[in-house]
């Protein structure tokens, strides 16, 4: 057996870990993951040891750290450039906050294809003086040249998706990073669509700085993320709040109510974004599904998923639906919307025909989501092609149905 089919039956196997496959078409990690075997057995010895003897703080403290070195390796950074965070806008308001912004700064992004938590805070800094310029999508799909073209010596920061939450499009990372890195310019991203599912590696993308959530591809717990901000950009920057573990006291074995006088330097990189107590629940979930993650290797994690997710877009595309984007290529990764991009909200959209296929995949235990009026289905490396011939059986029993209206 040669290593690629050794790594895919791997992967096949991963499917066992997740009990919710057993009663769902489960094809909404765009929205949340379902928790593996592992991730609860990691919950359950957490809760006893809190019900049974109270905590052993050194050991929480050691997992979080344990947690933080696994998802620098996730995404090819040092654990001094991680943080802790609540969440995604948790973790770009930290970097909103923590430049100093001068009169005439900008940042750059296109609005209209971000989740609004990557818009709100730049919003906000408008107060401070920042400049928000918005870059119109092109169909759907990132205006990576535009923006690019509107940079100018005033920006300061350009911000994306590396998948966007709807349509689903990838960025061409690569690119934007370049030239952000070449003119100076601080390069975030939101990685919700796209960390534990494609292979991220910062330093070769060129990117500043990352915010994630762990409730989707990193298949832990809502309230909590990690936020990767690059040494040499996060040690010019001050956070807007400061707590305990955000200040180095210059000794490794300080307590953490221990206080220095009232000089101090901040920790290392992005340490000093750190506040107080942190979620040990999520981060003894985190811990587990990272180790999971690491050992499947999102290098094989990510060409397993991608092929599966472009046989689902193929088939409803060969049946007549409309597919977001047309037929999949290098713009399609594990998301695949059907409908009219921009064609109504998250309840619904224009065309009827779509807002009853929606219902009716609903109705026959197909986990999925609607965003700006598409039908958006996402997977992770618990799907598999056996998820794909369900729902196009599904979809041709729907068509039938619905030539007999």
């Amino acid at each position: 057996m040669d290593q690629a089919m050794a790594d895919t039956r791997l992967l096949a196997q991963a499917r066992g870990s997740f009990p919710a496959l057993e009663r769902w078409t489960y094809l909404d990690l765009g929205g949340r993951d379902v928790l593996s075997r592992e991730v609860r057995a990691a919950l359950d010895a957490h809760l006893d040891e809190r019900m049974f003897n109270g905590a052993d703080k050194d050991r929480f403290f050691a997992m979080t750290e344990e947690a933080r070195g696994k998802f620098a390796r996730l995404i090819n950074a040092d654990a001094d450039e991680i943080a802790y965070t609540k969440n995604i806008s948790d973790g770009l308001n930290m970097v909103a906050t923590g430049l100093e912004w001068r009169p005439g700064d900008n940042v750059i992004l296109c609005g209209e294809l971000e989740h609004p938590n990557n818009v709100y805070p730049w919003l906000n800094q408008r107060a401070r003086g920042l400049e928000a310029r918005f870059v119109k999508h092109r169909d759907g799909h990132m205006p990576v040249d535009d923006m690019i073209a509107r940079i100018d010596d005033g920006t300061r920061v350009v911000t994306c998706s590396t998948v966007s939450f709807s349509p689903g499009f990838r960025t061409d990372i690569d690119r934007l990073g370049r030239a952000c890195r070449e003119r100076g310019v601080l390069f975030l991203v939101d990685a919700a669509q796209s960390a534990g599912v494609l292979h991220t590696d910062v330093r070769a993308a060129s990117i500043d700085a990352l915010s994630v959530s762990t409730q989707k591809g990193l298949l832990g717990l809502y309230g909590m993320g990690y936020l990767y901000v690059r040494r040499e950009w996060a040690e010019r920057m001050r956070p807007a709040y400061l707590a305990r573990f955000g200040v180095d006291l210059g000794r490794a074995d300080v307590h953490e109510s221990d206080i220095g006088d009232q000089t101090y330097d901040l920790m290392p990189a992005a340490r000093r974004f750190d506040l107080g107590n942190y979620n040990y629940i999520a981060v003894a979930a985190a811990d587990a599904a990272m180790k999971f993650l690491l050992e499947l290797d999102t290098r094989n994690i990510e060409p397993y998923v991608v092929r599966t997710a472009h046989a689902l877009a193929n088939g409803l595309h060969d049946l007549g639906f409309p597919v977001c984007g047309g037929a999949p290529g290098p713009h399609l990764a594990h998301i695949v919307c059907v409908g009219v991009y921009g064609s109504g909200g998250d309840k619904g959209g224009s065309d009827e025909r779509m807002n009853r296929f929606y219902r009716f995949l609903v109705e026959n235990r197909v986990k999925l989501s609607m965003r700006r009026g598409v039908l958006r289905l996402s997977l992770h490396v618990y799907n598999n092609l056996d998820d794909v011939a369900r729902v196009l059986d599904l979809a041709k029993q729907f068509i039938a149905a619905d030539k007999r209206r």
